[in-house]
């Protein structure tokens, strides 16, 4: 083949290929808006139901239009456990604005039998939900306690914290910016 065709037809292909990303290109800027879940800051937070002690169980999806803080955490963990009164004063604090925690035991990693005396001992009043498989664990990428994800009322994870305690006053700026 003569090489000018050959440099045509290469040119032609090329304006092609252009011409389809042109046209097939996603002008709004977020092909997913959100809508893939992920556990990353401006992902849908990836479902889940645990039961709670006392045997309820609980959705993460039908908290939707809510402010959710899902904080997971141990009974051995001492940053978990120096955090929690933090989490309970925002808690009572914000809750009548539509904002709730969900603590989530790290049950098959902790003992069991410990749970329930370290939630009465603190005079926790959120919603406390045992992972006894790990599900939710493995689906939030657990790398370290306590990971704490904010949550806004669209189900979009606003914020991602791992590590801790969180002090009041980081707890009141995030917790703030899911209830807007």
């Amino acid at each position: 083949m003569q090489q000018t065709p050959r440099r045509i037809i290469y040119f032609v292909v090329l304006a092609l290929g252009l011409a389809w990303m042109l046209v097939s290109a996603d002008r709004s800027g977020v092909s997913t808006s959100g809508k893939i879940p992920a556990p990353q800051q401006g992902f849908l937070a990836p479902d889940f139901e645990l039961k709670t002690p006392e045997g309820e169980t609980v959705r993460l999806s039908d908290l939707r239009g809510q402010a959710v803080l899902v904080n997971l955490w141990a009974t051995w963990c001492p940053p978990c456990r120096a955090e929690m009164q933090s989490i309970e004063k925002a808690y009572q604090e914000y809750k009548e604005q539509g904002f709730t925690v969900l603590a989530v035991n790290m049950t098959y990693q902790d003992d069991p039998s410990a749970v329930m005396p370290f939630v009465d001992d603190q005079g926790l009043t959120f919603s406390i939900l045992l992972d006894e498989t790990g599900e939710v664990g493995e689906a939030y990428h657990l790398q370290s306690l306590p990971s704490s994800y904010f949550i806004g009322r669209d189900g979009i994870i606003n914020e991602v914290v791992i590590g801790g305690p969180m002090s009041e006053a980081l707890l009141r700026t995030r917790i703030e910016d899911i209830l807007r």
